[in-house]
């Protein structure tokens, strides 16, 4: 009972947008879709283990989730020091790994084929078995197509992976109002770091000044976003970190769970 009042408290606040802003930068997860995975259950490596066993990468689910949670720290790590080594960023450095590169990774670990496509798969299939469920809150698309009547330019900068975000955009039907899409694993970083935000200006052209980012973690998104000069929108949704806020944002909306249109 406790559970269910506490998801019903998620869809009490309304948010909606100003139109003040020539360009509105979303974050995705936690901002426009509501997502839940859990890597952590057995079934989920079980069956993943049986996938890579068709292709003569015999695991036992145990040691795939291991060789797979070494394969991303370590990448991890080689990048952070990378990254670490361009003093400008070394404190702010994030780094983001190609997933499809682990999976394949785990298919050559066994001397199974290193196929691209076959790894993607993997991935996706990975992606499935980890989700509960995957939603956009209510009214995003109301809001994204009121924007776009307004005559407003509307981007994505997310920490994701392609090989998920991509897809999983496509299935709930929100892609197309974009007119831009950055996903971090394209650019080897994430937020809070500097340059994946810079890539707005880089890539769009856009004025800090004229844009608005709007975001459901205080750190990531608006610490990040101030640090390029863009005002910015927090909400506090279901899955942002707990305890979360950001009294520093332009604006803030508190228990958000639905987008209506400004």
């Amino acid at each position: 009972m406790e559970e269910k009042k506490a998801a019903e408290k998620t869809y009490r606040a309304k948010a909606a947008l100003p139109l003040t802003y020539d360009n509105y930068v979303f974050d995705l997860y936690g901002t426009l879709v509501d997502i839940c995975t859990h890597e952590d259950d057995p079934v989920l490596w079980q069956k993943l283990a049986l996938f890579y066993g068709y292709y003569d990468a015999l695991y036992e689910p145990e040691e795939l989730k291991e060789a797979y949670a070494r394969l991303v720290s370590g990448r991890e790590a080689a990048m952070k020091k990378q990254l670490g080594n361009d003093a400008k960023y070394a404190h702010e450095a994030s780094p983001e790994i190609e997933l499809t590169e682990v999976f394949r990774e785990l298919f050559t670990l066994k001397g199974g084929p290193a196929d691209t496509d076959l790894a993607v798969h993997a991935g996706q299939f990975f992606r499935v078995l980890s989700t509960d469920y995957v939603r956009t809150y209510p009214g995003t698309r109301t809001m994204l197509q009121g924007l776009k009547e307004e005559g407003k330019k509307i981007y994505l900068l997310s920490n994701a992976q392609r090989i998920f975000t991509a897809y999983e955009m496509h299935v709930l039907d929100i892609a197309d109002y974009f007119d831009g899409i950055l996903i971090s694993s394209d650019y080897q970083t994430r937020k809070p770091d500097p340059r994946f935000f810079e890539q707005l200006f880089i890539r769009f052209g856009l004025k800090a000044e004229k844009t608005l980012f709007v975001g459901n973690d205080s750190h990531s998104d608006i610490a990040g976003a101030r640090t390029v000069g863009f005002d910015t929108f927090y909400i506090c949704s279901n899955i942002s970190p707990q305890g979360d806020s950001a009294p520093e944002a332009t604006y803030s909306v508190d228990d958000f769970g639905e987008w209506t249109r400004g």
